[in-house]
């Protein structure tokens, strides 16, 4: 299933019942103020979207960014929101490609079986001259019954063995963070890389405001010696754009992909992590 729909294709469904549209815009990293993405949302956004709050959506029994909570905390979350396991499912943010891919990954991990980025988001479609709305859209309460895809999420315990078996890892950091040069938003974390792990920034699979074509991708993963036909787990700084890179990833063909989901979060802090710098 192509994880990416157009402008013109979700037009041509808005108004159906069983077509969900979900904004899934996260406040870009280190801008101050924290730019209001769900007033943003409030001001304009495509008819009858959902605000999907990936930060209200994550696991708060945690000290850890955006973990994914219990499968029936999101059963229940997805049925406030109106999102049943059984609709179509477009997702898309405010401007870039950021955090649309988390939620995303987060749907597709808890069983929805047909979910979509929208290419381009929000700017693609107000380019297209489609219309907008504004204020809070409440929809009708859904079924969603979330079963997790287990082997899709990855374990401190789990990547320190792909670690020890030289697997596939790739960080979607920047090139600064991942190398140890520059250091980490988050205080008191050492910035570095997994032992065997490659380096592949989010912001390189994307131009435009739209995620690459899978000829593209193939190639810029080619380029970074990955091998799309082995297992590859992506990770980040808090598993947001490691989700960039397993949507890259699935547009490019690849079939066995996870997410460390603690990511460099949880991963620099264990005493028994090999933290490397270069």
């Amino acid at each position: 299933m192509n994880p990416l729909v157009s402008v013109s294709w979700l037009a041509e469904r808005l108004g159906d019942p069983r077509v969900v549209v979900l904004d899934a815009t996260l406040p870009p990293v280190g801008v101050v103020p924290p730019v209001d993405t769900r007033g943003r949302y409030l001001e304009r956004h495509i008819p009858g979207a959902v605000f999907f709050d990936i930060d209200e959506l994550s696991d708060h029994s945690t000290p850890l960014p955006h973990m994914l909570p219990g499968a029936e905390e999101f059963s229940r979350s997805m049925a406030e929101l109106g999102v049943g396991d059984d609709m179509t499912i477009v997702v898309y943010e405010q401007t870039g490609v950021f955090s649309a891919p988390r939620a995303w990954w987060m749907l597709r991990t808890f069983g929805a079986r047909e979910v979509h980025l929208l290419d381009g988001g929000l700017q693609a479609w107000v380019a297209a001259g489609q219309p907008v709305e504004s204020g809070a859209v409440k929809r009708r309460t859904a079924s969603f019954k979330a079963k997790l895809d287990a082997p899709a999420v990855k374990s401190f315990a789990e990547v320190q063995q792909i670690i020890a078996a030289k697997g596939q890892i790739l960080d979607a950091r920047s090139a600064g963070r991942f190398a140890g040069t520059a250091p980490e938003p988050r205080p008191g974390l050492s910035s570095g890389h997994m032992p065997g792990a490659g380096s592949v920034p989010f912001t390189e699979l994307a131009a435009d405001g739209r995620i690459k074509d899978a000829q593209e991708l193939r190639q810029l993963f080619a380029a970074k010696g990955v091998d799309v036909t082995q297992p590859v787990t992506t990770t980040c700084g808090s598993g947001v754009t490691a989700a960039v890179i397993a949507l890259g990833l699935e547009i490019a063909g690849a079939t066995q992909v996870s997410l460390y989901d603690g990511s460099w979060a949880e991963y620099a802090q264990q005493p028994e992590a090999v933290i490397e710098k270069a």
